[in-house]
């Protein structure tokens, strides 16, 4: 677990800041006391900072995918298209705040009025907050930005990419099959892309680390139809929309922003 305080550090090239890495801890066994203690602090600090930023964003569809995919590639039309949808039947679009993927469906709700969020992180590179966002928070740590994105999210698409994207996924669906969280929509956009990993999750009921209605826990489609659809029908018969948040800010929290120029 990284804990030393994040530097930005500016290129000579004119490229956007570097975040310097963090030293990791892991493998050098207890820290002092007092340094634990601070550790523990700063983590308090950030949920805290988390639950003041996101209270009031509304009920949110968070979409998952790679930072890489630039704004001429299909997927990121994509992503557009279902920030504009998610939008479109009121919720609010979160991603993990950077480019590519996330940058794409902050962007689809952003320009058609919709409400857009983001859970941002460092990281020594790609990671920088897109402009496509009304509201956004920066985590030092990764476990704290996946469960932001856990707490305020009735759904999640994820759309191609990496080690991130698939351990958000994964996360996810552990703690929905082992009954941590309450199950809502988890869907996996890209047949073509993921057909290697849907084989090995086959392989896995197979080899019976897995049950077959695990699979149930996952809609794989390419058709953005069809995933809106699924989102719709479950969300509607499971939760209360309705319901807003109390209006007394016990943590000084703010309004939604209104909406910023990009």
């Amino acid at each position: 677990m990284a804990v030393d305080s994040v530097e930005q550090i500016k290129d000579s090239t004119g490229a956007p800041p570097v975040i310097k890495a963090k030293r990791p801890l892991y493998l050098d066994g207890p820290q002092s006391r007092s340094f634990e203690l601070g550790f523990a602090w700063k983590v308090f600090r950030q949920i805290l900072a988390g639950n003041r930023a996101l209270y009031f964003v509304g009920p949110c569809i968070t979409v998952f995918g790679s930072a890489r995919f630039k704004e001429n590639h299909p997927y990121y039309g994509v992503a557009r298209e279902f920030g504009k949808r998610i939008a479109g039947i009121g919720f609010t679009v979160m991603t993990g705040g950077g480019p590519g993927i996330m940058e794409a469906a902050n962007r689809g709700a952003f320009e058609n009025e919709g409400k857009s969020v983001g859970c941002n992180i460092h990281l020594p590179m790609e990671q920088q907050p897109n402009k496509y966002m009304q509201k956004w928070i920066t985590f030092d740590y990764f476990f704290l930005r996946k469960a932001m994105l856990l707490k305020y999210s009735y759904a999640f698409i994820v759309m191609p990419g990496g080690f991130g994207t698939l351990d958000e996924m994964f996360n996810t669906l552990t703690l929905i099959q082992t009954k941590s969280l309450t199950q809502f929509p988890v869907v996996l956009y890209g047949k073509m892309y993921y057909q290697p990993l849907v084989d090995m999750i086959e392989k896995m009921i197979v080899e019976g680390t897995i049950q077959k209605e695990d699979l149930n826990l996952l809609l794989i489609t390419d058709d953005i139809d069809e995933a809106m659809n699924h989102i719709n029908t479950y969300i509607s018969s499971n939760y209360d929309l309705l319901k807003k948040r109390t209006s007394f800010w016990w943590l000084f929290e703010r309004q939604f922003p209104s909406k910023r120029k990009v």
